[in-house]
């Protein structure tokens, strides 16, 4: 009755009804963090047997190349095995070869580039009759010892210059193959552009549009030529407010260092200003596919000879 009087009776019963609310919206904060993390191991999962398919190709483009090169001695030798790593298996590898001392000049690094056409003289004596497996893993960076006991190459996200060292440790630098320190990173296709600003593996920033860019030509209205030629001036519009975003995320000091991924038939336009470039296969909204863009980026191709 007192309740009533002083009008308490209304304010617990809204109370209640608040506190009921407050129940439903914990349970769908429950499910829905339920399902985030459900998908965020599908995704994982999916990953991992992106990477194996990856790994299987390559051994069986290898042993296609070996079938054509037929009486060539060269083409029946094979990596022992092919990986690809990234995240903490990457550190993990990379960790273990930092471990490995050996007595002075007993420890071979050499960055073997792309368009060598022959492999520098250290790599050939070090690693013997299968110098071979490394001009295919070329890009690479490969290592060995002079006992035999590690005999590796890798594929950086980031090519070092061409350099052949011995020494009592291989020379590896993480920035070779790991988010390290402040960088840029950009995603650039022909419809779409995104650009992160990272602190390792930390993005403090993000810029990401889409533009109107003419699909496949349809029948009736313009004729094939005049489609392209629309297209194509898209395509450099786009282009042109990709170099802007990318000039306003890089003014002042910091960050220091570019890496432009995306379109194979882009790249081209970026090289000059990139560190690095990258053909990569990311779709979805520009803030996903720039987040598949950085996964795919900062990935590392383990040769084992």
């Amino acid at each position: 009755m007192l309740d009533e009087l002083l009008g308490r009776a209304e304010l617990k019963n809204r109370i209640a009804d608040l506190e009921e609310e407050k129940r439903h919206l914990e349970r769908q904060l429950d499910a829905e963090q339920e399902r985030r993390a459900e998908a965020a191991t599908a995704r994982q999962e999916a990953e991992q047997r992106v990477n194996r398919l990856e790994d299987r190709i390559a051994e069986l483009e290898d042993r296609v190349e070996r079938t054509e090169g037929g009486a060539d001695g060269s083409r029946s030798l094979d990596f022992r095995a092919v990986e690809t790593i990234r995240g903490e298996r990457l550190e993990s590898v990379l960790d273990r070869l930092d471990s490995f001392a050996t007595d002075a000049e007993g420890a071979l690094t050499a960055v073997v580039a792309d368009g060598d056409r022959d492999l520098p003289e250290a790599v050939e004596s070090a690693f013997g009759d299968r110098a071979a497996l490394v001009g295919r893993a070329r890009p690479c960076v490969a290592v060995t010892d002079d006992a035999g006991l590690v005999s590796a190459a890798l594929t950086p996200p980031v090519a070092p210059e061409r350099f052949a060292e011995w020494s009592d440790g291989f020379v590896l630098d993480r920035e070779w193959f790991l988010p390290t320190g402040e960088f840029a990173l950009a995603l650039v296709r022909s419809d779409l552009f995104a650009l992160g600003t990272y602190e390792g593996s930390e993005r403090t920033s993000f810029k990401g549009f889409d533009s109107d860019v003419k699909g496949d030509h349809s029948k009736g209205g313009f004729s094939q030529g005049r489609f392209e030629r629309r297209r194509d001036a898209q395509i450099d519009e786009h282009l042109d407010k990709c170099e802007d975003a990318i000039d306003e995320a890089l003014d002042g000091d910091r960050p220091d260092r570019l890496y432009v991924v995306g379109e194979s038939t882009l790249l081209g336009e970026f090289e000059q200003r990139a560190d690095a470039t990258r053909a990569v296969d990311a779709t979805g909204d520009p803030e996903d596919a720039l987040a598949d863009a950085f996964r795919e980026f900062w990935t590392t191709r383990l040769y084992r000879i």
